[in-house]
Parts: C-alpha cells; structure tokens; sequence
C-alpha cells in the first residue's frame, strides 16, 4: 500500500438490577460516509474560523439542556468526607438536603488552601465567587444535574470577567466578557466554578510557566516534579486526582484528556469531534481540539458530558450531528441477578502488539481483559491496517501545525519571546508547506475510511496505546484506571490505565463498556495519598525546565 501515493490524491434513584430502559447504542446505523464528508468540510471551515475564534467572537447563547436524570448504584457512606465523594454521590446528599452547596464549596476551597502550594494544579481560585454562587443555590430547587457541584475549568476556557491565560504571555491579560458555550452550559446545569486550572502554554505540553518551569505535580508524587502527570490539561487533571474538585474539563488535541486521566488514575472522555463546542475556547487545532471531561469515574464523566454537549449556531462542527445520547443511562451498570454485564454485546477489538512484553502494565492489561471477558464482552483480535502506524505518525500528523500558526500570525511577527518554550511548534507550522497541509488533510480521511472498513467492521471499540489516530480522526476515546503498578524511576506504585476507541457518536457505547468493568473493579476508587508536607511553590532559583525536546515529543 502506498500510503504516501494515496494521501497525495435532576437527581432520582432508581434500581439497577436491569438497568434504566434504554435503546441501543448510537453506532448502531452510523452513516460513516456522512461522518467522512463532515470531516473532510471541517478542514475547510478551518481557514474560516481559526483567527476567529482566537479573537473571541460576539457572545453566544445557548440554549439550556434538559434536565438530567443522574442515577446512583450505591449510597455514599455518611461518614465520608465530602471531598471523597463521586460527582454522583455529592449530586444525590445535595438532592436529599444532607449536604448544602456551600458546605461542599468550603470543603474544597480548605483542601484546595491546604494542599495546593504543593500540587500547583490552580492558575486562579474563584472563592469568593464561588460561595456567593453556591448561597445562590441553596435557596432554589435543586432540579438540575449539576446543582451545587464544585467544578474546575482549564485556562483556555473563557470565563466572564476572569482572566483566560491559556498560561501564555500572549494572553496573560486577557479577560473575557462572555463565558465559553461550555462553561455556560455547566453552569446553568447547576455547577460551581472553583477556578481556572493550570495547563501547559497554549496547550502545548504539560503545565509549565509560559518559558517552560514546571508547576503542576501529579498527585500521586507530589514531591517529584519530575514524574509526569499528562498533557496540557494537567491542572485540570491534578485538581481532581488531588481532591479540590469533584471533577473538570480539559481540551484534547493530540491526548491532553486521556493521558492526564491515565497518568493520575482518573476518567477522561475525549467526545466526537463537534459534540461540545469550541466556541470561547482558546485554539491549538481548529480541526482537532476537543472539549471533555476528567472525573473520578465514568458515571461522572457521563454527567459531565451530558451537559456539556449539544448544537451551539456559533461552532460549525456541532450543528447537523445525530443527538446526543443518554450517557447517563448508558454508564449506570447492568446487572442481571447478582452478575454484571456490559449494556449491549460489545466486540473489543486488540490490536497483536497491545500485550506484548512481561512488564507490569502488561500484567495490568491482561487481567482487565479476563475481566471484560467475564462481563460478556467478547475478545477479538485486530490487526492494524497497512498504513495504520504511518498515517498516525508524525509525518501526517505534523499537517496540524499550519493551522496553530495560522491563527497566531500576527504574535509570531512583532515578538516570537511571547510563545516562550511552545515556539517550536509555531515556527514549524510557517515553514511546512501548502502540499504537505493538503496532503495531511488527505491523508487524515484515508485514516478515518481505514478505521470504519478495517477495524469497525470487526469490533465495536477498539483498545489504543496511544491518542493519536482517534485524535486526527475525531472519533471518541475514553481513558480509565485498571490499577497501580511499580514505577522503579520514581520510586512509587502509579497508576495505569487502559484508552478505548468507539465510532463517532457512540460516547454511550464507551460508557457501557467501562461502566460495567468499573462495576466489578476497584481501580476508580483508589486516591494518592495527602502530600506528607506541603511543599513552596518552585523557586526560580532551582527550576525544573521543560525543554523544547519534551515538547516536540509531547506537544498536546
């Protein structure tokens, strides 16, 4: 195969003993060429929109979301402490009135002053706002899906009258004045903004200052910086691996979701491409950036999502796609007597290499597939089309970066300091040229026609080492905990995970899927420990730098 030849041309509980009625999944009558024409206008509407959105067009107004149902499998033991709680067990005590929104809002803004001049997982903490929304709240009907839940928002996310950094010197000074769609939509499903989290610059590479000092920790070694903690959505990720939110929203270009949520024993749900709107969100890649949620679990990230999505008239990419499903439903358990299964029968697809090795993840990888077996779930191996590996490579990938520096032309032309340790990128995307951003555009449907008559047509999700192929393509991925294993570099037991890939819009599919193996497992509930001693922020006398070396290899 010539690959380069072709590229060139509301809260209620109800019983879970079946499980909520519902129909079935959304990749059920796909219409995948619909999905391949959607894809191939969406690189088109790139050239119109990219500066656009960077400048911050007129305010939108979306419309509310229907209430949404959350349901529960267990009650919370009372003697938790709030800030342990799932999403969905703070949104039933909150419902039941044993919990008040203020009482959960200060319970994480003292964790959140006790602990975060080690874990540095905040850019801004909204405090005082937040009360005064949170006193709001206790005096209406708590009717809404979110309804007085502590969330946190990642910097690149508009926010009215607060500032939006996206952590650069471009936009340290930056105060919008309209929320992102987003951010809208989580707030009048009830939520609370804590703050704005941390993230790498411009969505580059892990939390670090604009000129590349690393700030933002993995919880789960607070005192070593050195240990990665994901992508550029790191803050959003840390906030709520550390406990100081119930959950939070990331963007993910190129895994900025699904690593955090890997590296920090977290839920991360990377939606299709156009289900949640950019509008209000500071770019990286027009084409591929995606909004998502990190939580604790998948009922959570469920929640999340199922407010966040939606047609928005200022964001092309959402308009004209299939509805969005009952995500809530769909990650709520099934269980038959005392057995649990997956929703519907599902074919997990294995790609040969994905076992390879003796190494603990390895270990971890196999014993989550007996797991899925025993849940009904059938084990199909797959083998990767021809080309596969080279279409999701950095050749094609690096089509990408013309569109990042279209839309920042004019910062790139009076002062290249202000891109600090992210320059590299930019100035690559001027000097690719207009053959090769084509030729990347080609090549990134092929991907897409590869994955639905070569890996679709044998599974229904599909198990990913890495982000980047469902990234190009936009078809979603869920990433989850499957336990801990030993990291010998940095001396400590970390957690790992697993990343699946389903067809566009079946975010419900994914959901099922790790709904019923978070059922029988435990790997979702386990949380790092508190930091031994709150550690200073990092002097600048001894920063540890990022270089420009970890950029290029993890550029977000």
């Amino acid at each position: 195969m010539d690959v380069a030849g072709i590229a060139g041309s509301a809260v209620t509980e109800r019983p879970v003993t079946e499980g909520p009625p519902i129909g079935g999944p959304s990749d059920e009558g796909l219409d995948r060429r619909a999905f391949i024409q959607r894809l191939a206008a969406v690189s088109a509407l790139a050239a119109g929109v990219g500066a656009g959105v960077a400048a911050g067009p007129a305010p939108a107004s979306p419309r509310t979301r229907p209430v949404v149902d959350v349901y529960l499998d267990e009650t919370p033991d009372p003697s938790l402490d709030p800030i342990d709680l799932t999403l969905a067990q703070a949104a039933l005590l909150l419902r039941r009135g044993s919990l008040t929104p203020v009482e959960l809002v200060e319970r994480y803004l003292a964790r959140i002053a006790e602990f975060d001049g080690t874990y540095q997982a905040w850019n801004a903490v909204l405090g005082e706002a937040a009360l005064r929304r949170a006193r709001r709240l206790e005096r209406a009907s708590p009717r809404n899906a979110l309804f007085g839940i502590p969330i946190a928002v990642k910097d690149n996310y508009y926010t009215n009258g607060v500032r939006t950094t996206a952590n650069s010197f471009i936009y340290q000074d930056f105060v919008p004045t309209f929320d992102a769609t987003v951010v809208t939509r989580l707030q009048r499903a009830g939520g609370i903004v804590l703050g704005k989290t941390q993230m790498g610059p411009l969505a580059t590479t892990r939390a670090t200052t604009p000129d590349g000092i690393i700030t933002t920790v993995n919880a789960w070694t607070p005192q070593d910086p050195a240990v990665y903690p994901g992508g550029s959505s790191t803050g959003s990720a840390t906030a709520v691996a550390g406990r100081m939110a119930t959950s939070s929203i990331g963007t993910q270009t190129g895994g900025s979701i699904t690593y955090p949520a890997l590296a920090q024993g977290l839920t991360g749900l990377k939606p299709t491409m156009g289900r949640c709107s950019l509008f209000g969100v500071i770019p990286l890649t027009y084409t591929r950036d995606h909004p998502g949620p990190i939580a604790r679990d998948v009922k959570d990230a469920a929640i999340m999502l199922q407010s966040m999505a939606g047609p928005d008239v200022n964001d092309a990419r959402t308009l004209g796609l299939p509805g969005v499903p009952d995500l809530v439903v769909a990650a709520t358990p099934v269980r038959r007597g005392t057995k649990v299964v997956c929703r519907w029968p599902t074919r997990l697809g294995v790609f040969p290499d994905y076992l390879s090795g003796t190494s603990p993840l390895a270990e971890r990888r196999r014993a989550m597939l007996d797991t899925m077996s025993g849940l009904g779930i059938r084990i199909v191996t797959v083998e990767p089309p021809e080309g596969w590996s080279v279409l999701s490579g950095y050749a094609f990938n690096s089509a990408r970066l013309p569109e990042r520096s279209e839309a920042f032309l004019e910062y790139l032309r009076s002062d290249l300091k202000l891109f600090g340790v992210s320059l590299t990128t930019w100035m690559q995307g001027l000097f690719l040229g207009g053959d090769e951003y084509v030729r990347g555009q080609r090549s990134r449907l092929l991907l897409a026609e590869l994955a639905f008559e070569r890996v679709f047509d044998r599974c229904d999700v599909v198990l990913q080492g890495t982000a980047d192929a469902f990234d190009i393509i936009g078809f979603p991925l869920i990433a989850f905990p499957i336990g801990l294993a030993r990291d010998d570099e940095a001396g400590a037991d970390l957690p790992v995970g697993a990343m699946i890939g389903g067809q566009p819009y079946a975010e419900d599919r994914l959901c099922a899927v790790v709904a019923a193996y978070q059922a029988v497992t435990d790997a979702h509930r386990l949380r790092p420990p508190d930091p031994a001693a709150v550690r200073p922020r990092l002097s600048p006398a001894e920063p540890l730098r990022f270089t420009l070396d970890d950029v290029e290899r993890l550029g977000a």
